[in-house]
């Protein structure tokens, strides 16, 4: 397995299978060409089959903080580590870049997500509810 960091709408549009829907090519090229955007695509015998995106966070009295956005494994290659492993690059650029922490937000009831954070040094700290709005 190869991680790489996406540099070009192109490579994004290759792992276009890992994503929830259709990738446009101006998101792709608005996120990779805004700077604390990170998208990581991991690589078997030269196909995209894993990805994970962070955000840096910057905030005034806290500094940097990476926020993991979305993991994404092909069905045939789960559970072969390269979850894990994307999380801990992720993680390392986090730590490279002076970032204090990087977090994610996860279901409680996605028990395969939860694993895979954990197993890559992820712990549940059990204090956050999740409070969203809708723009539709």
């Amino acid at each position: 397995m190869d991680i790489r960091r996406a540099t070009t709408p192109a490579e994004v549009a290759a792992a276009e299978h890992l994503f929830d829907h259709p990738v446009r090519p101006e998101w792709a090229e608005r996120f990779l060409g805004t700077g604390g955007h990170h998208l990581l695509v991991a690589y078997v015998d030269g196909q995209p089959v894993g990805f994970v995106s962070g955000v840096e966070t910057v905030h005034p009295d806290k500094g940097a903080e990476m926020f993991l956005y979305e993991l994404g494994v092909a069905g045939p290659y789960r559970r072969r580590g390269i979850g894990r492993a994307l999380v801990q690059r992720l993680d390392a650029l986090g730590r490279r870049l002076g970032c204090y922490g990087m977090w994610v937000l996860v279901d409680t009831d996605n028990d395969v997500a939860l694993a895979t954070y954990r197993s890559a040094g992820g712990k549940d700290d059990g204090s956050c509810s999740v409070i969203t709005w809708d723009f539709g």
